[in-house]
């Protein structure tokens, strides 16, 4: 074939090509991603406190007040937004893990009761991704995440909860909800934040969902750098956290 023929072919086939990778990545990227909703109150449904149990000397035990620990099936994560080249719409990264440990203290003074603290301790290498993207392996994000995290450095974050009153109803199994400030401890970084609680009661024991705004470059970490993605800096932290004796 004369060679003049020979290169208008090749380069018309190198345009079908990429053409095809175009649309099959507009096809991947487009409409076929799912995020999960946010952390919500497992069940069973709220109920009344059961006959308070024993707690440490100085601690009232009325109601539901004790100290409490954080249970086995406790979940904690992160949830930020990812704009895929080429696309007008964003997508929501979610990871989550159950490697959470604390407590929580609650004390009772009258009918009211108060969070007198607590500690929420998360360890970083178990965040695992529960997004799905077509075509795109999300464990490779939770990977650059964790280098990002800098988790061999920082292996944990910690969140530490200053006192505040706790809204009338939740000793009679209503959900009640309200702000809560605390130290939060990210990448050796403490800074201030305000969760947004919700507190209820399951046969005596509390149960609580958090959700706290941030944004992770107040804590030293920069957006990770992924492949046709651009990751914005705001985060949000969420965590559905049970408790025991």
């Amino acid at each position: 074939m004369p060679r003049r023929l020979l290169i208008p072919i090749l380069a018309g086939v190198a345009l079908v090509v990429l053409a095809g990778g175009a649309a099959g990545y507009v096809y991947f990227f487009s409409g076929l991603r799912t995020s999960p909703p946010a952390l919500s109150f497992a069940s069973p449904s709220p109920s009344a406190p059961a006959a308070a149990s024993p707690s440490p000397a100085g601690t009232t035990t009325s109601g539901f007040a004790g100290v409490w620990q954080v249970a086995s099936g406790s979940l904690a994560g992160y949830r930020v937004r990812e704009q895929f080249v080429g696309q007008a719409s964003t997508h929501d990264a979610v990871a989550r893990t159950s490697s959470v440990t604390g407590q929580l203290t609650i004390t009772q003074s009258g009918s009211s009761y108060q969070l007198s603290g607590g500690t929420v301790t998360v360890q970083l290498s178990g965040l695992a991704s529960v997004d799905s993207v077509a075509g795109y392996n999300v464990t490779n994000r939770d990977r650059i995440v964790q280098q990002s995290l800098g988790v061999n450095q920082f292996p944990s974050a910690v969140l530490k909860l200053q006192p505040v009153a706790i809204p009338n109803g939740a000793d009679s199994g209503q959900t009640v909800t309200f702000p809560v400030t605390g130290d939060l401890t990210i990448h050796g970084v403490t800074k201030t934040v305000t969760a947004t609680v919700q507190l209820r009661v399951v046969n005596g024991a509390p149960q609580l969902v958090a959700t706290i705004q941030t944004n992770m470059t107040d804590f030293g970490v920069q957006p990770p750098s992924i492949g046709f993605t651009t990751v914005q800096p705001a985060v949000t932290i969420e965590a559905q956290l049970s408790f025991s004796r």
